[in-house]
């Protein structure tokens, strides 16, 4: 004889040897052709934004997820001339957010100016020695 037993969120059930050997009767349902979220991409029907989409990568969920959220809903509902420019304090939320999730949500490194002058200075080094060596 089966039972079952609960632990936090997860029920576990015990079967035996007999249980198995019965033609299952559980029923499965057939997918709603209906469900909002399937199959629908980033804007629903109704214009809502899905975020089940697989296409967010993950983004609407994790830590800084609320402030992607909030960041995301109010671009994708400005009605602003310039699309967004209403929504600079939920993006800079989220950049803040993410800064502090590095491991998460690498960041694009900027060439620093010094790095640059140290290229321009090898480049300029190169090109004046094959100049030389070419007379």
């Amino acid at each position: 004889m089966a039972y079952c037993r609960q632990e936090g969120k997860d029920r576990i059930i015990f079967v035996t040897k007999e249980d198995h050997e019965t033609p299952s009767n559980a029923e499965l349902v057939a997918d709603d052709p209906n469900d909002p979220y399937e199959e629908h991409g980033l804007i629903l029907p109704n214009g809502d934004i899905n975020w089940n989409c697989p296409c967010l990568g993950g983004m609407a969920s994790g830590p800084c997820g609320e402030q992607f959220k909030a960041a995301f809903s109010c671009f994708h509902y400005s009605t602003e001339d310039v699309k967004g420019s209403d929504c600079v304090d939920q993006f800079r939320a989220m950049q803040e957010c993410m800064q502090k999730y590095p491991d998460l949500y690498p960041q694009e490194e900027e060439e620093k100016p010094a790095d640059r002058l140290e290229e321009t200075a090898v480049s300029e080094a190169t090109t004046t020695k094959e100049e030389e060596g070419s007379s």
